[in-house]
């Protein structure tokens, strides 16, 4: 059994110094991904294909999942390869391969020929035909509307016989194109542009700004492996993590409300650029579509992208969101991506949509701009590789229905949700810790005192309790009324 591999239409319509470099990456990446399922794979080049020699006692149904998912590939050909004896042979060899699929079918034969030979690809047709017809349950031969097509390929001394015909992900080789960073929250949207730069051949860094705790970060750690290992194996690269809650409560403590969305973006732009600039990309990509969220209008994607250095790639940029939610099934992250919990954190009460950027940097300029340069420093950059081996499964936290009279309940909603729906209970203390600020005060907790956490849906309550369990905190759990 091999494969045939045809690289995608754009590979082909390359220069020639180009096309040869496509290719040779194009087997580059194929051969380090095949041959860690089976080191025996053998993977040649030329200039218009790749091909697999794959051991006869190789199980295909694996390869044939790992080739579907190598950016580069227009599609590829299961073939048994023999040696080239006469057309009869030829024949003989294809009935018996093909002749129980083509029950009650109409086919038609499909021969390509390359070589010297005493006969032309026409002749092959018509020998390979007669016989399938005569000694098959085939219906007929139809030349226009077949319901199969065989297709025989004859190179020289040898010939090959196409079992079956899968496609590929189209684009280009990984790593034939730049490199990116992407900002992968773990949604939908960062999921799927990640994926689609990787596609297009950019070897693709992975940027998380953790907002939300340890919960936050093991999800998305999960997502950027699973891209890794699913589309972009063939290449090494990095999983960042920068922890901007600092950043999160400096916007929230200086800059006006209507502008606290377009200001975290920037902040985020800021922080990519400086770290795409140590060496790790050219360009930094987000899942921004035009209009999807207020901070998403042009206006306003002027003003963030003027946050950074580098170029902004926004693939997404005219996707309708049920058209992202389905390539996200057809990917395998939409599964990932519904279960991730939805951070509520930068709530603007009537944000703007036609930020200027002069308002804009007024606003920045009241920040504390130490809190970037502090996130950048803490950053953790750690091989994609070994990212499994840093996530840590999130503490189970217990959840209270009904507080007993001596609970204090923290209310850790942002002071706008606050006003909006106070919370009231009779028997209970209630203190006011805005999320943000949670980790700095925890000093201020008693040991001795138990603590609940509350928010709206239950998410941001949930991860810092976690959080905070897993440092020992057992006496702190979550508010979570019926």
């Amino acid at each position: 059994m091999n494969f045939l591999i045809r690289p995608s239409a754009e590979v082909a319509i390359k220069s020639k110094p180009v096309r040869r470099q496509q290719i040779r990456q194009l087997r580059q990446n194929v051969s380090k991904i095949l041959r860690r399922a089976d080191e025996r794979i053998k993977v040649e080049g030329n200039w218009d294909r790749l091909d697999v020699r794959v051991p006869d006692d190789a199980d295909s149904a694996p390869l044939v999942d790992l080739l579907r998912c190598v950016p580069g590939i227009s599609n590829f050909l299961e073939v048994r390869d023999y040696p080239l004896t006469t057309l009869d042979e030829v024949a003989e060899r294809t009935l018996a391969i093909w002749g129980q699929a083509l029950d009650g079918k109409s086919f038609a034969v499909r021969a390509r020929r390359t070589g010297e030979h005493p006969f032309t690809s026409s002749d092959v047709e018509r020998q390979v035909g007669a016989v399938l017809l005569a000694e098959s349950g085939a219906a007929r031969v139809d030349l226009k509307n077949p319901d199969e097509q065989v297709r025989v390929e004859v190179i020289h001394d040898r010939f090959h016989i196409v079992e079956r015909r899968f496609e590929g992900l189209g684009g280009y080789p990984l790593g034939s194109v730049e490199t990116a960073v992407s900002l992968l929250s773990g949604g939908y949207d960062s999921s799927v542009a990640t994926y689609l730069t990787m596609r297009r051949g950019l070897r693709t860094h992975f940027l998380f700004f953790n907002l939300g705790g340890d919960a936050h970060e093991v999800g998305v750690k999960q997502v950027a492996h699973y891209l890794w290992s699913r589309y972009g194996a063939s290449h090494s690269v990095k999983f960042i993590s920068v922890p901007f809650e600092g950043v999160v409560g400096e916007i929230m403590r200086s800059v006006d409300h209507r502008h606290m969305g377009v200001v975290l973006k920037r902040m985020m732009l800021k922080v990519a650029s400086r770290i795409s600039a140590t060496g790790l990309g050219k360009a930094i990509v987000t899942g921004d579509a035009v209009a999807q969220v207020s901070s998403q209008t042009l206006a306003n994607l002027n003003v963030v992208d003027r946050a950074s250095e580098e170029v902004v790639l926004r693939p997404l940029i005219t996707m309708d969101k049920v058209d992202i939610i389905r390539l996200a099934d057809e990917i395998g992250t939409e599964s990932y991506a519904r279960n991730m919990p939805e951070y509520c954190g930068v709530i603007s009460q009537k944000p703007v949509t036609r930020a200027k950027l002069h308002r804009v940097e007024a606003e920045e300029a009241k920040m504390d701009m130490a809190v970037i340069e502090q996130a950048i420093e803490d950053r953790v950059e750690t091989p994609i590789q070994k990212i499994l081996d840093t996530v840590s499964t999130p503490e189970d936290v217990e959840l209270v229905q009904t507080p007993a009279v001596g609970d204090v309940v923290i209310d850790v909603r942002h002071p706008n949700e606050e006003e909006r729906s106070p919370l009231h209970l009779t028997n209970n203390e209630i203190l006011h810790i805005p999320f943000y600020e949670l980790n700095q005060r925890v000093e201020e907790l008693a040991d001795n005192q138990r603590y609940l956490l509350y928010c709206d849906k239950g998410t941001m309550s949930r991860m810092h309790a976690g959080h905070l369990k897993a440092t020992g905190r057992d006496n702190i759990l979550v508010y979570a009324p019926a």
